[in-house]
């Protein structure tokens, strides 16, 4: 377990110019005097004002993640990421790189791109005309009578980007958070042997949930519901998150069939070289992690009724199909399952304080031909009805937050993970707020 990192990025603070300080006394009152153990208080989840210090305080301060190599592959294509008040353009320049910009045009902020992705030579906004190139350069502003306009003055805003074993990170704070870095050199090893470079997109997923972002990631952050998941527990093992000790009469045969699964992964990983140990270091970080390799059931090779693959092409140099799945979390936005035939991305995007759209991208190997090599109704069945079930589970929650009666409830031993997330959230609020 890492030590607790000291360390808070730098923003243009603009809470204490947006919340009377009566409201900033309340939210960190709130923070300082959280249960630990227990859900958030409602505000929380239903408070415009808490949603605004989210999106400064997380949002607006840490690494996000925005989307994969495989969507944006060649020079010009792009996607657009709308998180709270922020919408950018993630687009791949001529050199191969990552170019982040603000999709807000400068001569008077109309968005610059309007469709969710796609590709383009310049960017111009289509209310006057302004152009810029991929670097967010202004080339083009005439008018009438303009001669002396200063156009190096109005290029567009820019943010961080970082591209790590395939997966594009984004950050708006003026200096990131820098233990990023230590977060990169413990997930590429996982990552790395599937070649996300070499993948193409077969689908992707936008589904809102009226449910607040916090609820989105507690509810992936636990299996305790996934009684209510039955396409997905003929793969997932339903135990996941229990430890000996508090195992359920009726879970007692599934959890050795899990175990003897596990030991023989296990094997087939040191026999391929492939790492496999669970790192867990959700609130002990500023870019909180959980990495781990993990079987499945049935066959063990993907999220199909039986396990078995649901895609004839291995990923990168992979040499086996039954390597069940290597599962990521990230604080705050995101969770991936790498599979041996195919990768599934998931983002959380805050859309306001009871509204967030979740996207989940289904990648294949770049030479898999749909109908040939994969069904696209099979590969996604099993994620498209869970992602539907989680919806009304987030939603229900919503509904409940937002009611006089609601009060926080107790996580069980089996939501650790959610607790870590909270806590995760509480210190990075406070030291932001502070």
């Amino acid at each position: 377990m890492a030590p607790a990192v000291n360390l808070t990025p730098k923003t243009r603070g603009r809470l204490t110019a947006s919340l009377p300080e009566d409201r900033l006394a309340e939210l960190r009152s709130l923070l300082d005097t959280r249960r630990k153990g227990f859900s958030l208080e409602a505000p929380f989840y239903t408070d415009p004002a808490v949603f605004t210090a989210d999106m400064e305080g997380i949002f607006g301060n840490h690494w996000v993640f925005a989307a994969s190599v495989a969507e944006v592959p060649e020079p010009g294509d792009y996607v657009t990421v709308d998180y709270g008040p922020y919408s950018l353009i993630v687009l791949r320049n001529d050199d191969g790189g990552i170019n982040v910009l603000h999709n807000v045009c400068r001569h008077r902020g109309a968005r610059v791109l309007t469709e969710d992705s796609g590709t383009t030579g310049n960017l111009v906004c289509q209310y006057h005309s302004w152009t810029y190139n991929a670097e967010g350069t202004l080339i083009h502003a005439s008018a009438p009578g303009e001669a002396d306009f200063a156009k190096g003055c109005y290029n567009l805003k820019r943010a961080h980007s970082r591209e790590v074993a395939g997966l594009i990170f984004v950050c708006l704070a003026d200096e990131p958070p820098e233990d990023f870095d230590e977060v990169a050199k413990i997930f590429e090893p996982y990552l790395g042997p599937h070649e996300l470079a070499k993948t193409k997109v077969a689908y992707q997923q936008n589904i809102v949930e009226e449910g607040n972002w916090k609820l989105v990631m507690e509810n992936n952050r636990e299996c305790y519901h996934c009684d209510g998941h039955p396409e997905l527990a003929c793969s997932l093992f339903p135990t996941w998150g229990l430890t000996d000790g508090i195992i359920p009469n009726h879970l007692e045969d599934v959890w050795q069939r899990n175990l003897n699964a596990q030991d023989a992964l296990e094997e087939r990983c040191r026999r391929y070289g492939l790492p496999y140990e669970v790192v867990e270091e959700l609130d002990t970080r500023i870019a909180g992690i959980r990495i781990s390799r993990e079987s499945l059931d049935g066959a063990g090779e993907s999220f199909s009724a039986t396990g078995r693959r649901l895609s004839k092409k291995l990923l990168g140099d992979l040499r086996d199909f039954r390597l069940g799945r290597c599962s990521m979390h990230l604080q705050p936005n995101s969770w991936f399952h790498f599979l041996s035939d195919h990768v599934i991305t998931f983002s959380a995007f805050p859309i306001n304080e009871h509204q967030t759209l979740v996207r989940t991208t289904w990648l294949v190997a770049d030479d898999a031909v749909e109908g040939v090599d994969y069904d696209l109704d099979e590969l996604t069945h099993t994620w498209k009805q869970t992602n539907l079930q989680d919806k009304n589970f987030v939603e229900l929650c919503q509904r409940g937050a937002a009611s006089p009666a609601y009060e926080s409830g107790p996580y069980m031993k089996s939501e650790y993970q959610v607790e870590a997330f909270i806590s995760w959230y509480v210190a990075r609020m406070q030291e932001h707020m502070a």
